[in-house]
């Protein structure tokens, strides 16, 4: 059974459903609810009826956007793929996005195992993934979903309950969430993270990434500046794993500045800009989707998002690099050029 695995491509491993499955369900769902959701907000706020009618579009394809992503993230074959793009949409019908993750990843493995095992593959194999998907959308995929929605509304109510604690708690985690190589915005939506709750994980997660842009400033010049600021912390894993403590920095700003959005400033967002940081600006427009724009808005997301996580990890990345705890070079990235 090992080796049909093996040569079938199925890795029964934490990394290829928490890590790998996950980063992929993330890029689904960019390709489609987010940036459906954004271009729908441009829409609403230029009185564009067209940029409203392609965003609606884009977001009513998520499910299908996550089956296909989660499906090529796990290697599977053409037609695996293809009939993925049907139990991503099953998922999300009966699940949504926690559906369409559990549904496209069973789905995908079954049909990775059938798949080329028949002379009739271009039957057997769609067939196998589409039946499986379903029932596992129908029978298994809505409990999950329930579960999550539930489990995110604990949050958010204790959240509310409890500002400061909750607010450092809910920063902190999904902060490190989305540093670390899983991710943050798939698990922000399928919590379905909404309000107080969503606003703070916005901060912890925008500490994560201005803080290390700019604590790793004197290593990665302008290009890491941006590169990490406005793509994504994940870069500074490999630097993470050797050097654990130049984690410090970013993640003790978000612990900071999270009691402030959650009391002074009460910051709120939506589940697609909870875990997104300041990844491509979607932490920031997600906010002003939720709060609307206005100068005392914007006024507590450039302090919040961008002055607050720089100037804090400064300092204290400055300190320890004085006390020799940071070291020179620790926090180079590689940017591929």
């Amino acid at each position: 059974m090992k080796q049909f695995l093996n040569r079938k491509g199925v890795h029964l491993t934490a990394k290829a459903y928490l890590i790998d499955a996950l980063s992929y369900m993330a890029l689904g769902l960019f390709s489609s609810l987010i940036i459906g959701l954004i271009i729908k907000t441009a829409g609403e706020q230029l009185v564009w009826p067209f940029l409203v009618e392609m965003g609606d579009m884009a977001m009513g394809l998520m499910g299908p956007a996550i089956g296909a992503a989660i499906a090529f993230g796990l290697g599977a074959p053409p037609l695996v793929i293809f009939a993925a793009v049907a139990t991503g949409a099953a998922g999300a019908a009966f699940g949504g996005p926690a559906g369409s993750y559990v549904a496209a990843l069973i789905s995908t493995e079954i049909g990775k195992m059938v798949s080329k095992e028949t002379k009739v593959d271009i039957i057997v194999t769609p067939f196998v993934t589409i039946f499986t998907g379903f029932a596992v959308a129908k029978f298994v995929g809505a409990p999950i979903s329930k579960f999550m929605t539930v489990f995110g509304g604990w949050i958010m109510w204790a959240t509310d309950q409890r500002p400061i604690i909750m607010g450092i708690v809910v920063a902190t985690l999904m902060g490190l969430a989305l540093t670390a190589p899983i991710s943050s915005a798939a698990i922000a939506l399928m919590l379905d993270l909404n309000g107080l709750a969503a606003g703070v994980a916005t901060i912890g997660c925008s500490a994560q990434m201005i803080g290390f842009a700019v604590a790793s400033y004197r290593e990665n010049k302008v290009g890491g500046l941006l590169a990490i600021g406005l793509g994504t912390s994940m870069l500074q894993v490999p630097n993470i794993i050797r050097y654990p403590l130049i984690l410090i920095p970013p993640t003790a700003a978000g612990i900071l500045l999270a009691p402030i959005g959650a009391t002074v400033w009460r910051m709120t967002s939506n589940a697609a800009g909870a875990g997104m940081g300041t990844s491509g600006l979607v932490g920031q427009i997600m906010t002003f989707t939720t709060m609307g724009f206005s100068v005392s808005v914007l006024i507590q997301v450039i302090v919040l998002h961008f002055i607050g996580p720089a100037v804090i990890s400064l300092i204290i990345s400055e300190y320890m690099r004085k006390r020799g705890w940071i070291k020179s070079g620790q926090m180079l990235i590689n940017t591929g050029g």
